[in-house]
């Protein structure tokens, strides 16, 4: 196992009650001592803010918190998760879900591809990635169109270029301004990914299998993919001077 120093896996969770406490489990049942979780909970009304309190009492420092006071949107909670773990002098920044949608066995191997990248994806996309078996035909395809279509615009060396399963390198994370982004839902994944291509960094995919969640309701919808498909051509708009900046 590679040995980083400090581990932060920035879990952004809205009504994630009964996950959060399995995938904490899963996370810690790796038994990689330099591993902690940051929960960044937009004050759920289910009281998923105050489960996260109880597994920092659990399993102290190794579970921190941030509580936000409304629900701005999964790009708004990352960044300021991720801006945290940087604080905290992380030398590697993970980005996961906490729907149990990302599986936590498949860190180590993560890890292992981090020695050799500035960052890594959890990729349904590349041989041996799978989706959930049992999504109907019609949402596999949307998932695989909205992915084919983001990378295809975007010119993306990589397959899965929506997947929100990563891990970075604290340096990688410090050459793209992620700070700045608007983006919000499965676009911040793909402005993340854009950003690491234009500023030449080593991006490594490893084949996950990408299971549906159990408990709770998905957040995503087709208006939030319509949205998207706009928001891609906005993006590469937006970074059309990028490469001259850095």
């Amino acid at each position: 196992m590679p040995q980083f120093k400090k581990i932060i896996l920035v879990i952004p969770t809205y009504n994630e009650v009964k996950n959060l406490p399995i995938i904490t489990r899963k996370i810690f049942d790796l038994d990689i001592n330099e591993i902690s979780i940051l929960v960044v909970d937009d004050n759920s009304p289910d009281g998923c803010g105050q489960i996260a309190e109880e597994l920092h009492n659990e399993f102290g420092d190794r579970v921190q918190v941030l509580h936000r006071q409304q629900k701005e949107g999964l790009g708004r909670a990352y960044i300021q998760g991720l801006c945290h773990a940087l604080s905290l002098d992380a030398d590697v920044i993970g980005m996961m879900d906490a729907d149990l949608s990302h599986p936590a066995e498949k860190i180590p191997e993560m890890l292992l591809a981090l020695e050799s990248a500035d960052m890594v994806i959890g990729s349904r996309y590349v041989k041996g990635g799978k989706l959930d078996e049992d999504w109907p035909y019609w949402r596999k395809a949307l998932s695989s169109f909205g992915n084919y279509y983001a990378r295809t615009i975007l010119n993306l060396p990589i397959k899965d270029a929506t997947g929100g399963f990563k891990l970075w390198r604290r340096s990688a994370l410090e050459k793209i301004p992620f700070s700045h982004s608007k983006s919000d839902g499965y676009v911040f994944q793909v402005e993340q990914a854009y950003l690491a291509n234009l500023a030449g960094l080593r991006m490594v995919e490893i084949p996950i299998y990408f299971a549906e969640r159990k408990f709770g309701e998905s957040k995503m919808s087709f208006r939030i993919q319509k949205e998207a498909a706009l928001q891609v051509w906005k993006l590469k708009r937006q970074y059309r001077n990028f490469t001259n900046e850095i």
